[in-house]
């Protein structure tokens, strides 16, 4: 299809929208080649994680997979911190790269931390790109990430990285004994080998991604928030047990907890998670590794509850905790927990925070509860779901576009270089969370594109889900 633009009859009008229903019949097929290719574009693609020891070449590799200079390489081990991830396109399939952190072989609580990454990536990636220095061989800290990738279902690759002639390739035969299958040898810093690999990853990658959401298993819930606001309380509260350690010292649960919980008649599976006292690229040892099993947890899931110790102020950890869960795109309930030591003083002071606050998500819901007391425990499960279905929402392109036009006629764009931008079709292009992409003849101005997504909130809902609309400019066809 070509990238010229399709105009709707009578867009001459001041509103840049089409004149009737007659006139968006007409032009209905073409509508639907956009409508197929904002499909196309917004399709969740596959991804590949490309984990490691420090400093073995796996930024470097990425670069060389994406052909551009993108991931930080330096000779100094650990300068990749966070799960970054980037798109990739190779012999004409796209799919995504995500580049991790190195596991430190001095990090605290070793046992219990060293295959973390090598978690999060079987939780959430499509195939795993294992790297190992072959100059060095198979170190102790190779050998147990292999122990755990061993068990997983997710196809893993070996690359014996810095390859760079056929003495070292010898030795990188070494490598079959860490179980992972044959050792493919790559120079990443020269390109050695790499395309061979990366034919070997397309055959391992799956057309689409497989599903880490929806399904027929239990629907999945993570517990967020900073420590000691009673997550683990919460979730032994719900399963009427203890499931969860739970201390007043803030930081006790370090890996996150799977339990089966029955609520309202249904089987749904929470998970509990370590508290997030700092930024993933400032932790630091088992924090370092409970903040990257927090986001896996977070990406696996399908909504986050997100909790906030009600008897004191807003912190800045508290927005921290809900900017990762919008960013991740998930479903979002914010349970205001500790509620029985709310009183009218702190209630009142609470409102104003959280008009002060949180007037970025004034659509997520909303819950107060107790998890000591067991206080509004039954006000969760219609906020989930309520939260859920918003995210699995879906608007049809013609009601849509009917409210576009209204929406349009009422309150058109602000002029940009002196004209004045047309929407000329607008699509739903993907659900979880719902992603909106407009055709238009002119860029939209971030403040037009936060009013129609408020407008698209009070027409259809959303309640409880992140909305993403999305621009699309196109150049303007000659009339024949």
């Amino acid at each position: 299809m070509s990238d010229n633009e399709f105009e709707y009859a009578g867009s001459d009008a001041a509103d840049g929208t089409w004149d009737d229903e007659g006139d968006f019949a007409e032009y209905e097929g073409d509508f639907a080649d956009l409508e197929a290719e904002a499909a196309q574009e917004a399709m969740r693609l596959p991804t590949v994680a490309i984990v490691g020891r420090p400093n073995v070449g796996k930024s470097t590799l990425v670069n060389r997979i994406l052909g551009r200079r993108e991931a930080v390489v330096e000779d100094i081990p650990g300068v990749t911190r966070d799960r970054i991830s980037y798109e990739a396109n190779w012999a004409g399939r796209r799919f995504l790269v995500q580049d991790t952190g190195g596991w430190e072989p001095d990090a605290k609580g070793m046992q219990q931390s060293i295959a973390a990454q090598a978690e999060v990536a079987m939780r959430t990636a499509d195939a795993i790109v294992v790297v190992v220095d072959a100059t060095v061989g198979a170190t102790a800290t190779d050998e147990a990430v292999a122990r755990v990738l061993r068990r997983s279902k997710t196809p893993v690759i070996l690359a014996a990285n810095k390859v760079d002639d056929q003495r070292t390739e010898a030795e990188a035969a070494t490598l079959w004994s860490m179980g992972l299958g044959e050792p493919h040898t790559i120079s990443a810093a020269h390109g050695r080998g790499t395309g061979d690999l990366l034919d070997v990853i397309l055959e391992k990658l799956p057309e689409t991604p497989r599903e880490g959401t929806g399904g027929t298993g239990p629907r999945r819930i993570a517990l967020i928030g900073k420590p000691n606001v009673g997550k683990s309380s919460l979730l032994n509260k719900l399963t009427g047990e203890n499931r969860s350690v739970v201390d007043n010292v803030a930081g006790t649960t370090v890996d996150p907890v799977d339990s089966l919980v029955e609520l309202g008649g249904r089987t749904w599976k929470f998970i509990d998670t370590a508290g997030l006292r700092k930024k993933v690229n400032q932790a630091s040892g088992h924090e370092f590794y409970a903040s990257l099993r927090t986001k896996g947890a977070i990406e696996a899931a399908e909504v986050a509850i997100v909790l906030i110790d009600a008897s004191q102020p807003i912190t800045e950890q508290d927005q921290r905790v809900l900017s990762m869960v919008v960013e991740s795109g998930r479903a979002l309930v914010i349970a205001y927990n500790k509620w029985d030591l709310v009183d009218e003083d702190r209630r009142y002071q609470l409102e104003k925070e959280i008009d002060r606050e949180m007037v970025q998500i004034p659509w997520a819901m909303r819950v107060n509860i107790s998890a000591q007391t067991g206080r509004a425990m039954q006000k969760l499960v219609p906020a989930i779901d309520t939260a859920l279905e918003s995210w699995d929402k879906r608007i049809p392109t013609g009601r849509l576009n009917n409210w576009l036009r209204d929406v349009m006629a009422a309150t058109p764009p602000p002029l940009r270089g002196g004209k004045l931008p047309k929407v000329l079709f607008a699509t739903q292009a993907a659900t979880r969370p719902p992603t909106f992409v407009l055709f238009s003849s002119g860029f939209l101005e971030a403040g037009y594109r936060r009013f129609l997504e408020r407008r698209l909130r009070e027409e259809f809902g959303f309640d409880g889900s992140p909305v993403r609309v999305n621009v699309r400019v196109r150049e303007k066809r000659a009339k024949k």
